[in-house]
């Protein structure tokens, strides 16, 4: 089975939806760096689609301080995969996020 056939105005409406979400990532990423919004409250948003779709590895490396080793090592320490979404996070890894970085 492949992926249905899309026409123009689907294929646009699809890319449009996209960007939004790309770009609201990006704003909550820089929300994060500046301090306006904390981890826990991020974690604990993780059911709205546009936080629960952001990769873990990009949520922790938006932090202050933290870069990309550093945010690998802390992943690979918890035991979250590198291409975990926030959405499938679990009670205890988001435990050991919040009391590591939190």
């Amino acid at each position: 089975m492949g992926l249905p056939e899309l026409t123009p105005e689907q294929k646009a409406k699809a890319l449009e939806k996209a960007q939004e979400m790309r770009s609201k990532r990006a704003l909550l990423r820089e929300q994060l760096k500046k301090g306006e919004v904390t981890l826990e409250e991020i974690l604990k948003s993780s059911g709205d689609e546009v936080i629960g779709k952001m990769r873990v590895i990009y949520l922790i490396q938006s932090l202050p301080q933290i870069g990309k080793v550093t945010s690998r090592r802390i992943m690979d320490e918890i035991g979250i995969n590198e291409n975990r979404r926030i959405q499938g996070l679990g009670k205890r890894q988001i435990d050991a996020l919040l009391q590591r970085l939190g």
